[in-house]
């Protein structure tokens, strides 16, 4: 039998949600961080308008695609690269700059895939402690080595929601050696945009990457599209290594359609805002720990990671799936997308009903 490379075969997996549901359970996924409402309605009509040109390939330069981003943020549409979501992006990233001599660094919690990248190569993976659930810039700077050659940096985090300022990420920037590649993935940034604070412009120095995604707040998870603002050097090397005709047709249409109705992706963003600080105050209300999150989930820490077990099992047992945070250190921990409203509501009830069985055993 042919034998996989010996970094491939040490690998675990990249751990995705059990979305299993009891038998004649109705299935609430409050798992995946996907938008509880659809995408725009003008999304939804340009996919649907391009089916009849499925025969064609799909723009290999997303023209239209990187016109709508350059518009909507202020961006040099040449510098802008379109992934099959973010993760094509991050794991070619690292498929040109790592191999088994470098080291890759990121927090403590952050985004999975970003070891799953790392080790992909054949690189080390590092991790910088995080404090109260929030990416640590002292932290990062300490574990820095002379291998390390990329750092990752999720703002706002996953799954810990939280953020730092542009004012820290600078500092992490300044702090960090001319030749280290910082990769600011900002998968929630709509959720977290605010004047004054944004990042692409470290990107002009020439050491610095930052990426986003139309899977959250645009609501186009099923479609894959992300993108990122690259320096022109390193742009023409992710290019060597990206999928050709990587996004479909369909799909560059949804998401050039999606970014043309800003007022629809605000108000989405607003709506899941209110709902998720809401069902904060009520997880709060139940002596849970809650970071604040700038993103379309909560992270809810348990007392301990065998409540948390616990708590995951009930709302299971009704057919409500959160994720299970144990796979990031986090076993106390569960993480709840926002859903609808009804869905949200159910999840307080069921989570109340279960705080009250264990507090009479």
């Amino acid at each position: 039998m042919i034998k996989p490379n010996d970094h491939i075969a040490a690998m675990a997996s990249y751990a995705l949600a059990d979305l299993t549901a009891p038998g004649g359970k109705t299935l609430i996924s409050l798992a995946q961080n996907e938008s509880a409402v659809p995408p725009s309605p003008r999304a939804i009509a340009a996919a649907q308008d391009t089916l009849a040109s499925s025969r064609l390939y799909p723009d290999p330069d997303w023209t239209e695609l990187c016109q709508a981003i350059a518009q909507v943020h202020a961006l040099p549409p040449q510098q802008i690269l379109c992934g099959a979501g973010s993760m094509e992006l991050i794991g070619c990233l690292v498929r040109c700059y790592c191999g088994p001599d470098n080291r890759v660094l990121s927090s403590e919690y952050g985004y999975a895939f970003f070891r799953t990248a790392a080790l992909a190569v054949g690189a080390a993976y590092d991790a910088a402690a995080e404090s109260d659930f929030t990416l640590s810039v002292d932290a990062l700077l300490s574990v820095v080595r002379p291998e390390t050659r990329i750092v990752f940096v999720a703002n706002p985090g996953n799954p810990t929601g939280t953020r730092v300022a542009r004012s820290e990420i600078l500092r992490l920037r300044g702090g960090l050696p001319d030749k280290i590649l910082l990769v600011i993935d900002e998968a929630y940034g709509e959720f977290a945009d605010r004047p004054g604070e944004a990042t692409f412009d470290l990107v002009g120095a020439g050491n610095t990457v930052v990426l986003r995604t139309l899977s959250k707040a645009y609501g186009l998870a099923g479609s894959r599209v992300g993108w990122g603002l690259f320096p022109p050097a390193v742009a023409a090397e992710v290019r060597k290594v990206l999928n050709p005709n990587n996004i479909s047709v369909a799909s560059q249409a949804a998401a050039t359609a999606a970014l043309q109705d800003q007022d629809y992706m605000r108000a989405v963003c607003s709506k899941t805002a209110a709902q998720r600080d809401s069902f904060a105050a009520h997880m709060r209300a139940l002596d849970l720990t809650v970071p604040a999150s700038f993103t379309n989930f909560l992270l809810i820490a348990f007392a301990d990671s065998s409540a948390a077990l616990r708590a995951d099992h009930f709302l299971r047992s009704e057919g409500i799936l959160m994720r299970s945070m144990a796979g990031y250190g986090l076993a106390n921990c569960l993480r709840a997308t926002i859903g609808s409203e009804a869905d949200m509501e159910l999840a307080a009830n069921q989570l109340t009903l279960w705080h009250t069985k264990e507090k009479l055993q």
